[in-house]
């Protein structure tokens, strides 16, 4: 839990004593860290530690989805890039309000920036719009 930063901590069931430890722990360096670390696993044995589990297998959980989001978003980049106007008839069928021109238009650049050796400027613009589509999806 010291690892984790603010936004995260926050999401986590934790009285004010512990959190404190917590922050102070953050902030120090060293050996003093170490006994902030006892003193924390100390507080941790005299509490019902199952709603901090649980709200950390939480957290864990949703860094997990939004990397096997990225995956398969990048699987969906590189098929547009290798099938062209097939793999944009998929894309439509995910996300319907996809706009086909411009992911047509941004299939061209990418290809003729992988013939020329150039950097995939086109291709990570293509990801950034496939991620949008699936954020606004919800």
């Amino acid at each position: 839990m010291v690892e984790l930063g603010k936004n995260a901590l926050d999401k986590i069931p934790l009285d004010t004593d512990l959190r404190d430890a917590i922050e102070l722990a953050q902030r120090i360096k060293k050996e003093g860290r170490r006994r902030q670390m006892q003193l924390i696993g100390k507080m941790l044995r005299s509490r019902d530690v199952e709603p901090i589990r649980q709200a950390l297998d939480k957290l864990k959980n949703r860094h997990n989805q939004q990397v096997a989001l990225f995956h398969k978003l990048e699987q969906i980049r590189d098929r547009l890039i290798d099938n062209g106007d097939d793999a944009v008839a998929e894309v439509l069928n995910l996300w319907p309000d996809a706009d086909r021109q411009q992911l047509r238009s941004l299939i061209r650049n990418a290809k003729k920036e992988k013939e020329g050796n150039k950097p995939p400027k086109s291709a990570r613009l293509i990801f950034q719009y496939l991620r949008e589509l699936a954020e606004s999806e919800g």
